[in-house]
């Protein structure tokens, strides 16, 4: 869509910005708030690390470094608007399984992320998982971002207090008059209403509400000075850059944990991008998503040097719906993110100040957003309505996007099978379910 005006700049013609319906003030807006949305990451990430024995000093530097400049190549080669950083589930399995459990160093457990990382490369240079992508049916692709939605949402909601953890239920209703709940439930319905009268950046602003008025309230602490806003001493990965074992992780072996590294992130990824670009309306009528093959190959180097920076796997984050539920529809959006990323090496105690009950109202009111696609889903044939349900089931129940793939593509070629419909198989979804069973088999 061309807009009537000034002619375009050198970083709207790049981006496309003006043919994807947007502006660069949207752009920088939607960075901005998927960079909030995603900011745990940067405390979350170092103390599961710091579990597996890294230093943490290092694994704060790793972390910010490969979740800068991987969301930077994201945006400037692949023009996407998806940030980037070490994935939430693959760095528990990295600490607590492979280091924990395994007993493996830490230095061999990157090395195992290292050789992922390149068999993610060879796949994507050969055309592989584009080609799963592709292969992948409608309703299942709709159903993964449906499935994304109901994970976000349910993760936003335990952020509120609204969900608790139950012994005989599992979950269970909070307690809804706690301070920091009411607060924010605030948000969620400010931010909500916001948004229906499509109030631009309404998503940020009322992160920004709620932290002021839990800074006011005492709830959150405020700055008392300057050392509670920027840095006294930037964090460096000296102690673990380059310090991963190669031949420690391939002498122990490749089927164990390399495979599951494989597995987990290849399917993890491919549905993330799956239901963040049909939400950015990257998907194309016949189903073929715009530049997905750079944005793979921009995942599996990034991979690839997360390892050499010393940190787990590096993923596309689903947080940064709240970026495209913004308006984000390029890669400004990500090079934003990245950037502000690379200013939290100077900022980190400041990033700290927002609390997690503040950004939760973002990720309930994107998982909503992203629960538009379930109309469009066929559940009137039940050979595509069960793995459709399966596939958004069980991505939060299990906490898992890679497992709600795993179980939707098997349950798919199962009941297709058996329907006698197996000329809609393709060898590709063969392939997939039987990876997938075999990786259910060894995780169990």
């Amino acid at each position: 869509m061309e807009m009537q005006g000034t002619p375009p700049s050198f970083i709207e013609r790049y981006f496309k910005i003006r043919e994807k319906g947007s502006s660069v003030r949207t752009e920088l807006i939607a960075g901005l708030t998927t960079f909030i949305a995603m900011a745990y990451i940067l405390f979350v990430n170092p103390n599961i690390l710091a579990d597996a024995g890294i230093p943490k000093d290092a694994a704060i530097a790793s972390t910010i470094w490969i979740a800068a400049l991987a969301s930077i190549a994201m945006g400037v080669f692949a023009n996407y608007p998806v940030a980037l950083a070490p994935g939430m589930g693959l760095n528990a399995f990295f600490a607590y399984y492979v280091c924990g459990v395994l007993g493996l160093h830490w230095t061999v457990a990157l090395g195992a992320v290292f050789f992922s990382g390149v068999l993610f490369l060879i796949l994507t240079v050969g055309g592989i998982r584009q080609a799963i992508i592709n292969a992948v049916p409608r309703d299942l692709k709709l159903a993964i971002s449906v499935g994304i939605g109901l994970f976000i949402a349910f993760i936003g909601l335990k952020g509120t207090g609204l969900i608790v953890e139950n012994s005989a239920t599992y979950v269970s209703l909070g307690h809804v008059t706690a301070p920091t709940t009411l607060l924010s439930l605030f948000g969620l319905l400010f931010t909500a209403a916001l948004m229906a009268r499509n109030v631009h950046g309404s998503i940020l602003i009322g992160i920004f509400v709620t932290t002021v008025l839990a800074m006011v309230l005492g709830m959150t602490p405020a700055p008392q000075g300057l050392g509670d806003i920027v840095s006294t001493s930037l964090p460096h990965m000296g102690e673990t850059f380059g310090q991963l074992d190669l031949a420690g992780a391939w002498n122990y072996g490749l089927v164990s944990i390399i495979f599951t590294f494989t597995v987990v992130e290849l399917f993890d990824n491919m549905g993330t991008l799956i239901g963040l670009t049909t939400k950015a309306k990257m998907v194309k009528p016949d189903g073929h998503i715009e530049n997905i093959d750079k944005a793979l190959t921009t995942d599996a180097v990034g991979t690839m040097v997360s390892a050499v920076f010393g940190t787990s796997t590096v993923t596309s984050y689903i947080e940064s719906a709240a970026g495209i539920a913004a308006g984000g529809r390029t890669g400004l959006t990500a090079l934003a993110a990245g950037v502000l990323f690379l200013a939290a090496l100077l900022f980190t105690p400041l990033i700290g100040l927002v609390p997690a009950f503040a950004t939760a109202p973002a990720l309930i009111l994107v998982g909503a957003l992203l629960m538009s696609e379930v109309g469009k889903i066929d559940f009137s044939d039940f050979t595509n309505a069960l793995p459709a349900f399966l596939t958004i089931i069980m991505m939060p129940l299990t906490s898992s996007i890679a497992n709600g793939f795993a179980f939707g593509f098997i349950s798919y070629t199962v009941m297709k099978l058996f329907a006698g419909q197996y000329k809609q198989i393709s060898w590709i979804m063969y392939l997939v379910s039987i990876a997938f069973l075999i990786n259910l088999a060894l995780r169990s």
